[in-house]
């Protein structure tokens, strides 16, 4: 027997009633999970060494994100990122995890070219390492639910113009992560376990 799921239709167990060397088929039995959707929430970030990137994504999943999102900006210190193998890192964190939903992850996108096409309906929080420090939590507590988007940058920071493009876009907002300045893939699980207390599931 065997534990599925299609992100759909919850988590089925079924028995393999055919295998062969190219495929087979299973045979669904009973529901064992109902689908369990994450809130609505991207993660955004700029794109690290492999194994970090690799670590982002997986505590993502974990972590309830509905999609996520490499976003090269001026500092990004990293090649090419492959869509197809972090997705398959997603699938494979889901199922570790037991999670009954895959987020999509999005191909990499310039920062302008983000910014420029934003939907303002969707609030992001915006991870700002010059505000180490600063008190925050009042601040997201007040903001609004629905959709939101968390942006983490990249090792050396966002350059300066890049800070002054995303506070100006309407429902942003810069928050501190604590008094310290913290490591990219540090500072997307901190951020996701900020804004699911104040706002998640």
């Amino acid at each position: 027997q065997v534990l599925l799921f299609n992100g759909k239709d919850g988590e089925w167990r079924a028995d393999i009633s055919e295998a062969g060397k190219r495929g087979g088929s299973l045979t669904c039995v009973e529901q064992t999970k109902p689908l369990q959707m994450p809130p609505d929430l991207w993660l955004m970030f700029a794109p690290i060494k492999k194994a970090r990137t690799d670590f982002i994504v997986e505590k993502a999943v974990e972590m309830g994100a509905a999609r996520i999102v490499p976003v090269m900006t001026e500092f990004t210190n990293a090649g090419r990122v492959q869509r197809d193998r972090l997705q398959a890192h997603a699938v494979e964190a889901a199922e570790q995890c037991g999670a009954t939903y895959v987020p999509q992850v999005g191909d990499a996108v310039r920062f302008d070219r983000l910014v420029d096409q934003w939907d303002e309906a969707r609030r992001i929080m915006f991870c700002d390492e010059d505000l180490a420090g600063a008190t925050s939590g009042e601040t997201l507590a007040r903001g609004a639910t629905g959709p939101w988007a968390i942006l983490i940058g990249p090792e050396g920071g966002f350059s300066e113009a890049e800070r002054a493009r995303i506070t100006a876009v309407p429902n942003a907002i810069a928050i501190s992560l604590g008094p310290r300045i913290l490591r990219a893939d540090t500072a997307a699980v901190a951020a996701m376990t900020l804004w699911q207390d104040r706002l998640g599931d």
